[in-house]
């Protein structure tokens, strides 16, 4: 398998890869909570300052499937990728000035802690566990068969059983860095993380700009000339040209994209993390310019890919164009690579390895979490019989780390399976999930004021089962050549992401829900937000479980 890395290029990597999984090993091992602490498990005591917490908030957000993905994307389809780059920003921005404070008020843990405060109960729990790992199981199987992805591409290996190897391995690295590190191991992953990948992105993109002497519009002409397509690469619609309405389809995605990226489980976990609401504010300035300056990044680089590799090399690297930030890298250097050179491009493959590794950490923590304290420290079972009875923490810390490795393990098993067809369908299944599931109970809980319980599983469980219903018809699971099943044509929903029809039912759902309730219903749910309303918006201090 040629990648066109230099020999020395590839042991470099491999040595780099080795000593990061070893060194961020260890920090969990340094900074892992003791075995009674359920407050520093979750939430690390809070103790991270604004800046750190805001740097993890920006590294659980950018994830290996927005540098690849969306770097691939921009490489491709030009215009749209940069549109879909702003969407995920846009979405931290919503996040910050719309729910940040609010959840941070309103919960403790995890997110069906912030939602059991409106409309207490099991069931509203054990539907908030489930939603969670639902919604991240796909981009965790995203990233997990990326990793091998990966590793084949820049080592140069085409075995299959290799790849199987390579996300197995990093699988159980990614399961123990949850288990062991629980929230401020995997924080400062996550910082070191978005430090060299800002840091080797940066000088990148600088190089690019200066092999095309700074001039931003002799980059975009030269893309646009090797993109295949000409001047249709820097106007809307390339992406969704398929499609019987492109410009209705490009807006629905990128509204899944705001919505859905804002309220991903392992991103409102974070919030937790701030000690108080000021400083969920002042770590979300520090995130927000991080990843403002990860999508100015992204796009020259993914220009810079199209420009100076052209779109028939990209597409045989990968045809969804994954590989394109890392050929974009490579290509910079041009035909000799200096020893420097070759030292910089290791940097940028170690980070997005450690871009991998952290992000599928973030999110076995976040669905671990979730089973631990939202579903077994409230089950009968495990607390005792008696009304009263609660799990100890000790117990619940080894349930925790006992539930990172039963998301993690089949986690791994279904990467495997799923990692010789296009993962596209999973990245857009968790966002769809997010924007039709999620931020619609989120909303109606944190203020609306009548919203019940009927209403909030009504939102949960219809937004779900819409969305899993309606994407296996999507021409991302079949009837095109880069479809999870290309040889198959299913192919009867004319949108390439649910949210045209699942967002605007996931909301009616939650107002169908409460309107069932009955006006009774309603009333006392009312009188029980009026309760902990200034503990929700005006930041007061949170109470216990």
């Amino acid at each position: 398998m040629m990648t066109g890395f230099s020999s020395s290029a590839q042991t470099m990597s491999l040595v780099a890869f080795t000593a990061v999984a070893t060194i961020t090993l260890l920090l969990c091992v340094m900074t892992g909570p003791d075995r009674d602490d359920l407050d520093e498990f979750y939430t690390g005591y809070g103790s991270l300052s604004p800046m750190r917490n805001g740097l993890a908030i920006a590294g659980d957000y950018i994830s290996a499937a927005t540098v690849l993905g969306t770097g691939g994307v921009i490489a491709l389809a030009g215009y749209d990728g940069v549109v879909l780059a702003l969407s995920t920003a846009l979405s931290l921005m919503l996040l910050m000035f719309l729910l940040a404070e609010p959840l941070r008020n309103a919960g403790r843990f995890t997110m069906g802690d912030a939602l059991a405060r409106r409309t207490p109960g099991r069931a509203v729990r054990n539907t908030a566990c489930a939603v969670t790992i639902v919604a991240l199981l796909p981009l965790m199987l995203v990233q997990l068969a990326g990793a091998g992805d990966l590793l084949a591409f820049i080592l140069g290996f085409s075995s299959g059983s290799l790849k199987t190897g390579c996300v197995i391995g990093l699988g159980a690295l990614m399961i123990s860095y949850a288990a062991i590190g629980g929230m401020k191991g995997t924080a400062l992953i996550q910082i070191l993380k978005i430090v060299m990948l800002l840091g080797s992105g940066a000088v990148v993109a600088a190089l690019v700009l200066n092999r095309f002497d700074w001039n931003p519009g002799a980059l975009l002409d030269s893309a646009a000339g090797n993109s295949g397509v000409g001047a249709a690469y820097l106007h809307s619609g390339l992406q969704f040209a398929g499609g019987s309405n492109p410009r209705l389809d490009m807006i629905t995605s990128e509204l899944t994209v705001v919505l859905g990226g804002a309220c991903l489980p392992h991103v409102t976990m974070r919030m937790y993390t701030a000690g108080s609401a000021r400083q969920v504010r002042r770590s979300l300035s520090w995130a927000v310019p991080c990843v403002a300056l990860f999508v100015l990044v992204i796009s020259v680089i993914g220009f810079g890919a199209t420009a100076l590799v052209g779109r028939d090399a990209i597409v045989a690297g990968d045809p969804q164009g994954n590989t394109a930030y890392l050929l974009g890298s490579r290509a910079v250097f041009g035909a000799s690579v200096s020893t420097a050179e070759t030292l910089l491009f290791t940097t940028v493959t170690t980070a997005i390895f450690l871009t991998l590794l952290a992000s599928v950490a973030g999110m076995i923590l976040a669905c671990a979490n979730s089973l631990a304290h939202d579903v077994f420290a409230h089950s009968r079972l495990f607390r005792g019989r008696r009304r009263g009875d609660e799990l100890s923490p000790r117990r619940e810390m080894l349930l925790a780390r006992l539930s990172a490795l039963a998301v993690g393990g089949p986690a791994i098993l279904l990467a495997t399976l799923a990692q010789h067809r296009s993962l596209q369908p999973l990245i857009t299944l968790s966002f769809c999930l997010g924007a039709s599931a999620i931020a619609p109970a989120l909303v109606y809980s944190l203020f609306w004021r009548r919203y019940t319980q009927t209403g909030l599983l009504a939102t949960l469980i219809g937004g779900t089962l819409t969305v899993l219903l309606l994407m296996p018809g999507t021409n991302l699971v079949s009837g095109s050549p880069t479809a999870a099943f290309p040889n198959a044509d299913f192919n009867w929903f004319p949108f390439t992401t649910t949210g045209i029809v699942s967002i605007p039912l996931g909301f009616a759902y939650g107002w169908l829900g409460t309107v069932v309730s009955g006006r009774r219903k309603a009333e006392e749910q009312r009188r029980q937000y009026e309760a902990v309303e200034g503990w929700i918006l005006a930041g007061a201090v949170r109470r216990g479980r």
